[in-house]
C-alpha cells in the first residue's frame, strides 16, 4: 500500500469529528491542536547530518503544522530510538532542547526504544498547541479566493542537492534544509482570516493539490509569482526549470493560505521578515491544480512533490530525504 491508500484505509477508523476526516495535518480537541510527525534516517534527513540539526528539525516540522492552524505551542511528547554508544543521541537531544527553548515548547513525556545495531533511526514527536479563535483546515477554499504563500520556496531542496554533491557543503541553503523555521507568528496572524491553510512541506504543487482535493475546487498557480530567496536565485537563477524545481522540491515549511479576494494580508501585524506573496487563485471546477507562466498553461511535471511509497513501488526519482508531512 502506498501513502494515499493507507490514509484512505485509516479514514474508515478515524470517524470522530476531532480527526477532521484525516484531511488535515492536525486534530482539534478541547481547544488543543494536536499533530504528530516522524522523521527517518535516509528518508527525511541524511545519515551524515549533524544530530543537533536532526533534533531541531523534528521539533520544527511539528511546529510548522501548528503554525498552519494558527496555534500557539503548548507541549510535546518525544519518541526516540537508541542505537550505538549514545553520542548521536546526546547531540540529537541537544538539538531538541535548543528548539524547545527557542519556541517555548514544554517537553511532557514520550517513549524510548533500542534498535538493533545498524538499523536506521526513526524519531517521532507529538506536538500540542493552544487553538486560536479560528483553526483553518484545508477544506474551506472557495471559487474566487486568492491563493497566498508566506515564505519562500526551493531553499531546502537546493541545500539538499548541494549536500548530495558535497557532504561537507555549508551555507544558507544547507541551513534551510537542516534547520527549518516554523512560521508560528505568521500563522497566528493569518488564521483568523484564512478560508483554508496548510504548510508546504512536500512541495507546493503536491500540497496545493491536497488543498484542492479537500476543498473540492481547482487551483491555478502562477509559476512566475513563486517567491525565491536571494540565495536560491544566486545559485539557480529564475528560469522556468529553476522555478519548477522550487515548486516541487519540498521541505519548505512555508504557509499556503486561501483568503478572500478582497483581503490584503499585508495589512496584518506580521514579523518584519515575513514575505507574503499572492501566487494564484481558487476556481470552481473538479479538484485539480493548473500551472501557468506568462499567462500560458504549462504541463504538470510527473513528480509534483514527495510522497511515500514502498521501495518496490517507488519510481527511480522518488527516493529522497525530503520530508512528507501529509
Amino acid at each position: 500500500m502506498d501513502e494515499a491508500e493507507v490514509i484512505a484505509r485509516l479514514r474508515r477508523m478515524a470517524t470522530a469529528p476531532e480527526a477532521r476526516g484525516l484531511l488535515d495535518d492536525a486534530a482539534l480537541i478541547d481547544g488543543l491542536v494536536i499533530t504528530h510527525d516522524s522523521i527517518a534516517e535516509g528518508v527525511h534527513y541524511l545519515p551524515g547530518d549533524p544530530p543537533e540539526s536532526v533534533g531541531w528539525k523534528l521539533v520544527a516540522v511539528n511546529l510548522s503544522d501548528l503554525a498552519a492552524k494558527g496555534a500557539a505551542p503548548r507541549g510535546a511528547l518525544l519518541s526516540i530510538t537508541l542505537n550505538g554508544d549514545g553520542a548521536w543521541e546526546s547531540g540529537f537531544l541537544d538539538g531538541i532542547e535548543t528548539a524547545c527553548a527557542a519556541y517555548d515548547l514544554a517537553l511532557l513525556g514520550g517513549d524510548t526504544i533500542a534498535l538493533p545495531a545498524g538499523a536506521p533511526r526513526v524519531l517521532g514527536m507529538t506536538a500540542l498547541g493552544r487553538a486560536g479563535s479560528q483553526v483553518p483546515d484545508r477544506a474551506g477554499a472557495a471559487d474566487g479566493d486568492a491563493l497566498w504563500l508566506v515564505g519562500t520556496l526551493g531553499d531546502a531542496a537546493a541545500g539538499l542537492a548541494q549536500l548530495r554533491e558535497d557532504p561537507g557543503a555549508t551555507g544558507t541553503l544547507v541551513e534551510a534544509y537542516r534547520r527549518p523555521l516554523p512560521l508560528l507568528a505568521e500563522g497566528q496572524a493569518l488564521a483568523p482570516h484564512a478560508k483554508a491553510m496548510m504548510d508546504v512541506s512536500d512541495g507546493l504543487l503536491l500540497d496545493a493539490r491536497r488543498l484542492a482535493l479537500a476543498s473540492r475546487c481547482a487551483i491555478e498557480i502562477d509559476l512566475d509569482a513563486i517567491p525565491l530567496s536571494s540565495a536560491f536565485l544566486a545559485l539557480r537563477g529564475t528560469s522556468a526549470e529553476a522555478r519548477m524545481f522550487a515548486a516541487t522540491g519540498g521541505d519548505d515549511y512555508a504557509l499556503l493560505a486561501a483568503l478572500s479576494a478582497s483581503f490584503d494580508p499585508s495589512t496584518l501585524s506580521l514579523p518584519t521578515s515575513a514575505r507574503v506573496t499572492k501566487i494564484g487563485h481558487i476556481a470552481f471546477g473538479d479538484p485539480e491544480i493548473r500551472v501557468v507562466s506568462n499567462g500560458h498553461p504549462l504541463a504538470l511535471p510527473e513528480r509534483l512533490g514527495h510522497e511515500h511509497r514502498p521501495s518496490a513501488a517507488a519510481p527511480p526519482n522518488a527516493a529522497s530525504p525530503i520530508t512528507d508531512r501529509n
